[in-house]
């Protein structure tokens, strides 16, 4: 049985005007293009699945279109080598005020999903490696964690 966490995203803003809380999407450094707009996109779907009244308002153009509400923070996206991942997920799954989404290698590899938790089943968890690692929390714990990484 899993546990599905979902987290309160937070639209109170500090002092300088800014979010309280900040999302970070990681990619592996080495991945194609591609391959790393695949991962951002799983990892974002994963991790918005998971935080409530993440979104904003609809709104309408000026010829009336209505354009559906998108999440309210920036989600920067940043690269990074596998073992600064590694450490990244761990670091960050340590601290229960962050809401972490990893998507390993299994599961970018596997075709079917019942197949990737099989295999997950079976990989001890130093030999996972990721694709990428999604962040949320608070703005200062994110940023302590996730602010050396370059821009994709």
């Amino acid at each position: 049985m899993s546990t599905r966490l979902h987290f309160v995203a937070v639209s109170i803003e500090t002092e300088n005007g800014r979010p309280a809380t900040k999302l970070v999407v990681v990619v592996d450094e080495t991945l194609t293009s591609g391959h790393a707009v695949n991962a951002a996109a799983v990892l974002g779907l994963a991790i918005g699945g998971r935080l409530t009244d993440s979104l904003g308002l609809d709104g309408k153009d000026a010829s009336g279109q209505v354009h559906l509400g998108l999440n309210t923070h920036p989600v920067p996206v940043v690269t990074a080598g596998q073992e600064q991942l590694r450490e990244l997920y761990r670091k960050a799954t340590e601290r229960p005020d962050l809401l972490v989404v990893g998507f390993n290698e299994v599961a970018r590899r596997a075709r079917v999903y019942e197949d990737y938790l099989a295999t997950l089943a079976e990989t001890p968890g130093d030999d996972v490696d990721y694709a990428g690692v999604a962040v949320f929390g608070p703005r200062n714990r994110v940023t302590a964690l996730t602010k050396r990484f370059p821009l994709l």
